[in-house]
């Protein structure tokens, strides 16, 4: 199979790099501007190029007022669809404008203003949609940290971006518990050194919260707000921050610009996935996340599309029909979601029963994203639903697809285990370690040419200079994805996986580095590891391996289950961090370097050699058994292994993206 020289999708590619200004100024005209753009591309300052320099816009503004006026009022914006409430709620493009207004009022009457930073901790609720949309309606900057995360994160949050106000709600809510927000809040904002003026809390029937002097009613406050208009910022001026778990330190605040932002987006939305103004998008997702940003949020209102925003489950809310239930009532034309979901549905449903009495003929298109696609969920996924399944590949980092099937473009073949080819804009090389570009089939690190297209990350807040040493140096003129791959003969574009030490969870880039942290802040222990290994369901979870300091007596499953409970205390239930064995030691080459990804084979039943450097081969014989679960007949010395059937079930579980709500990044 050859590509097409002179198709669509081959033309847009290939004018989109040799002539970016072009391409994008084009692309530019379906955004309303205060100040049109007359360039595309500022590359003054390179490596850290700017989109659109001298436009001037609003993106609110573009996501709501126009709609309005231009005939859209009645039209659904957002449909929130709640099974683990109960219930169900549309907002029309008028009803979604009025809210956001006002919030926005609300926020100006707290001192917020173009450039202030906004930190929302939020469920999946309209609220959620009002407040990000207000942030933006001021030129304020929001960044949305998922309510799964430990009081602990979000503080950290909390100094980097140094916000006026937080906005948060009482409550999230999952089908078996409710999850009390406020007591992270307060323990948060004691933690940090930051102090925000107010929080602005939305009380949820299902749990109110206690509130102090420094606490501000949703409700109460909404009352009253005189409405504001839009605030024109530079195309260049952040709309919001969004974090990323790094390898090592602090998270990394992901800026994403105004312009750049908005063309991208509202050009994907009907390049890549084929969805037009006024048709019913869902992606099922959570705003916490990416995704849920993109395509929950501002895609579909920059299109004027109905976006469903959905308060569930894949699974359990009330069943493995939950899905099917939702598309067909809604008659989305498009569901976006991560392979996690259909992994979970798959499992529950295998063939597919439940799918029985849903009509589903508005649905065009799956797309999944997230993790990478195994090629039995594609297959099970396509055959069950008759359409096309369509994975994509992109980053918190970027914001839009790097890599896809642009269905309303030009729908290409696509091939299990694969995302199809580079979206316009994208130039993706697969280099060897000496940056030398490798041919056709041969695994590499997985670049992006520089410049990026707009909409991707410009910077990070407040550190250009770790932006560049993050992902810009290890391969001068190329931006590092952190990613392994390859491409076939015909162009497409293969990811098998991360190469630091970010590991996927259904979804979720977590940083093994970071779980390490807390392990080796444990009195008892005395070195450790975590990785990441293989799930059916999941995609990767961690695993921790931990050695015991001389002369410590205790159980180990003792001190197992004291450092799960640890993580989830410090990083959040999201970590997912279930299983840590003690063992007598790991293995290490001669310089001291613990070999986690031999490890991480062989829990993945695979067979690696071991390398040369290694310093005790028979460590890794030692470890073998707790690796790949079979458990020994009697514990090593200085310590035993357990498996996950030792803890509780969800002793270190929590909201996943997919089996709980939703996040491909």
């Amino acid at each position: 199979m050859s590509r097409d020289t002179g198709g669509a999708y081959e033309s847009a590619h290939r004018r989109s790099l040799s002539d970016p200004d072009g391409f994008w100024l084009e692309a530019a005209a379906a955004i309303d501007w205060v100040t049109p753009p007359s360039r595309a591309l500022d590359d003054s300052a390179a490596p850290l190029y700017r989109w659109f320099p001298d436009g001037v816009l609003n993106t609110c503004f573009n996501a709501l007022d126009r709609h309005v006026a231009g005939g859209r009022a009645e039209q659904a914006a957002i449909v929130y669809d709640s099974p683990v409430t109960g219930t169900r709620r549309t907002l029309s493009y008028a009803e979604l404008l009025d809210l956001t207004a006002r919030f926005a009022g609300v926020l100006r009457g707290l001192g917020v203003g173009r450039g202030d930073r906004v930190v929302l901790y939020l469920p999946m609720v309209p609220e959620a949609v009002v407040a990000m949309l207000a942030c933006a309606r001021l030129g304020a900057v929001h960044s949305v940290v998922f309510g799964g995360f430990a009081a602990h994160e979000l503080a950290v949050r909390i100094d980097d971006a140094r916000p006026k106000v937080v906005v948060a709600a009482s409550c999230g809510i999952e089908p078996t518990r409710t999850i009390a927000y406020k007591p992270l809040v307060d323990a948060a904002l004691a933690e940090a050194t930051h102090r925000p003026d107010k929080v602005v809390l939305l009380q949820r029937p299902q749990l109110t919260a206690d509130v102090t002097e420094r606490d501000l009613d949703w409700d109460t406050a909404m009352a009253t707000a005189e409405p504001v208009e839009c605030v024109p910022v530079a195309a260049g001026d952040p709309l919001y921050i969004l974090y990323t778990s790094g390898t090592t330190g602090p998270p990394k605040g992901i800026v994403r610009d105004n312009g750049g932002h908005a063309v991208a987006l509202r050009w994907s939305m009907e390049n890549v996935y084929g969805v037009r103004p006024g048709e019913v998008s869902w992606t099922a997702s959570d705003v916490g996340w990416v995704v849920g940003h993109s395509y929950i949020v501002y895609a579909p209102l920059l299109t004027g599309c109905t976006s469903v925003l959905y308060e569930g489950k894949p699974v359990g809310t009330p069943d493995a029909g939950a899905f099917w239930r939702v598309a067909a009532e809604h008659r989305a034309t498009m569901l976006f979601t991560a392979p996690t979901a259909f992994r979970a549905i798959k499992k529950e449903d295998p063939d597919g029963k439940l799918l029985a009495g849903h009509d589903l003929s508005a649905l065009r298109t799956l797309f999944l994203a997230g993790e990478r696609l195994d090629p039995e969920t594609y297959r099970w996924a396509g055959d069950l639903l008759g359409i096309p399944v369509v994975d994509n590949w992109w980053q918190t980092e970027t914001g839009w697809p790097i890599v896809a099937d642009p269905m309303g473009l030009e729908p290409h073949p696509t091939k299990p285990g694969s995302p199809t080819l580079p979206v316009p804009g994208y130039d993706v090389r697969i280099l060897d370690p000496q940056g030398v570009e490798v041919p056709p089939g041969v695994d590499g690190a997985v670049v992006l040419k520089l410049p990026m297209p707009p909409g991707t990350l410009s910077t990070l807040w407040g550190d250009d200079e770790r932006y560049v040493a993050s992902y810009l140096t290890a391969f001068p003129g190329y931006y590092l994805s952190g990613d392994g791959g390859r491409k076939d003969e015909d162009g497409y574009v293969y990811v098998m996986g991360r190469t630091d030490d970010v590991i996927n969870v259904a979804g979720h880039r977590l940083s093994t580095g970071s779980m390490e942290e807390v392990l080796a802040a444990h009195p008892d222990v005395a070195e450790c590891a975590v990785i990441g290994v293989a799930d059916e369901l999941k995609g990767q979870v961690p695993r921790g391996l931990v050695v015991l300091k001389a002369g410590v007596d205790r159980e180990p499953a003792e001190v197992s289950a004291e450092l799960v409970l640890l993580v989830r205390d410090t990083i959040g239930a999201v970590a997912a961090l279930r299983r840590v064995d003690v063992v007598p030691a790991l293995p290490k080459t001669r310089s001291g370097k613990i070999l986690r990804r031999t490890m991480r084979d062989i829990a993945d039943g695979k067979r690696p050699v071991l390398p040369s450097t290694i310093e005790d081969p028979t460590v890794i014989e030692t470890l073998r058994p707790t690796l790949t679960g079979e458990r020994p007949d009697q514990g090593a010395p200085g310590g035993t292994s357990r498996s996950r059937r030792d803890f509780p079930d969800g002793l270190g579980g929590g909201p996943d993206p997919a089996t709980g709500t939703v996040q491909p990044t």
